[in-house]
């Protein structure tokens, strides 16, 4: 039998719980976001004066000098050479611009084929890159130590200057936070923990994610999506994967697993997936089943998708046809996630959408009239994924550039050691 509890009165009603205290904004966390957003200014706007860092900021003159002294200090900024005067009279305003002569990241891009090895300068350009090939096999012991031994040799070419850190890019799912790849389904990886193990190779601080959100970081720092309030990128390449980014965030989610598109079903798709379905987006899209096709259609006889682009340019039609379908079923994929998430820009990393108008017109016609002005392709399609791989370095050097930076440079860089001491060493 139940019992019939009386309602509690007004007058025996609990007080209502105290209100939460105001959180707190500590000293050095303002100190990181005010330095963050003046080295940013000077990114964006640089050369620019003092003057004008305090009005982009809000920060005081006072504040803007002392963080500009720090930053030069660091190596990360320097005064420019020649002073702009103010008005003709008084002190000569000298703008403050990024130093890229000292100080590099080294990226690392983990892809299906090959490995991308790279360094970059502060302003997110590829220095140096090269790609090395998987010739025997895909083991993850065997592809990180291959890609430590390629940082080795750019090092040796960067003209003395100094790696501040790595950046680790990679497709299917990879945890930020540990440093881990969980999950690579198309290179049968799980589990590698990605930063222990370059970390120890190279003796630089390692940062790992998604090559899609890297690619988020790296437009709103150096691309087409700078100034954007929400960017959602779209990978295609052998694995597809997404990215969304909204108030300078990018979203990663419980164990940074947000993202993983692979499995949508996609509208017209008739491309068998391994999961026993038909038509999901990475079985769809991948450049396995482009190279695949253009091979059944007598276009290339090899499996690298930049040949139907080039079979294309010379005007071959079957090639024309795969890229422009393969676009306008891409662009059936941005209409589905721009539905959920609305962004202000879509930028789209894919191989006919970077290097022909028809895939790019064909892709916006598919996400709508309405709406396909929103598309734009990748900034850097020559280097994408070298810049994949060290805008995750940048990203976290852009964010916390006094703690990111100034523990590297204040300390004595090591001489790392792999074995002999030879051309395997790590020195710098």
């Amino acid at each position: 039998m139940y019992r019939t509890v009386a309602p509690l009165s007004p007058a025996a009603s609990p007080p209502p719980p105290p209100s939460p205290a105001p959180r707190r904004v500590s000293d050095s966390s303002r100190r990181r976001t005010s330095a963050s957003a003046v080295l940013r200014s000077v990114l964006e706007h640089g050369p620019v004066a003092r003057s004008g860092i305090a009005r982009l900021t809000g920060l005081s003159p006072a504040s803007v000098g002392e963080y500009c002294a720090q930053l030069g200090a660091l190596g990360l900024t320097r005064e420019s050479a020649v002073p702009r005067q103010s008005n003709g009279a008084g002190r000569p305003h000298i703008p403050v611009d990024l130093d890229t002569s000292r100080f590099v990241v080294a990226g690392v891009h983990v892809a299906v084929p090959y490995t991308t090895v790279a360094l970059l300068d502060l302003r997110g350009r590829v220095v140096i890159e090269r790609r090395l090939g998987h010739g025997d096999g895909t083991g993850p012991d065997r592809v990180l130590a291959r890609a430590a031994d390629g940082l080795d040799a750019l090092v040796a070419q960067a003209r003395g200057r100094t790696p501040l850190g790595i950046g680790v890019a990679a497709g299917g799912w990879v945890d930020r936070d540990s440093g881990t790849i969980v999950e690579h389904g198309l290179l049968g990886w799980r589990d590698v923990a990605v930063r222990e193990v370059i970390g120890a190779s190279t003796g630089l601080p390692v940062h790992v994610d998604g090559h899609a959100r890297a690619l988020v970081n790296a437009e709103r720092l150096f691309g087409r999506a700078r100034g954007s309030r929400s960017v959602l990128h779209l990978f295609v390449g052998n694995a597809v994967d997404a990215a969304f980014a909204t108030h300078d965030e990018v979203h990663h989610g419980p164990r940074s697993q947000a993202g993983a598109i692979a499995h949508l079903p996609l509208e017209g798709g008739t491309e068998p997936c391994d999961c026993g379905r038909t038509g999901c987006l990475q079985a769809e899209l991948s450049e396995r089943t482009l190279a695949r096709r253009a091979r059944e259609s007598g276009v290339i006889s090899t499996a690298n998708p930049m040949h139907v682009v080039g079979a294309a340019a010379h005007g071959d039609p079957v090639a024309v046809r795969l890229l422009v379908e393969r676009a306008r079923m891409v662009g059936r994929a941005a209409r589905l996630l721009l539905d959920v998430l609305n962004p202000d820009t879509v930028v789209v990393t894919e191989v006919g959408v970077m290097y022909r108008e028809d895939c790019l017109r064909t892709l916006r016609e598919a996400v709508g009239q309405d709406r396909g002005a929103l598309v734009v392709p990748t900034s850097f399609p020559e280097s994408v994924l070298a810049v994949a791989g060290g805008s995750v370095a940048l990203d976290v050097l852009y964010r916390d550039p006094l703690g990111a930076s100034g523990t590297r440079i204040n300390s004595e860089t090591p001489n790392i050691d792999r074995g002999s001491g030879g051309p395997g060493a790590f020195s710098v």
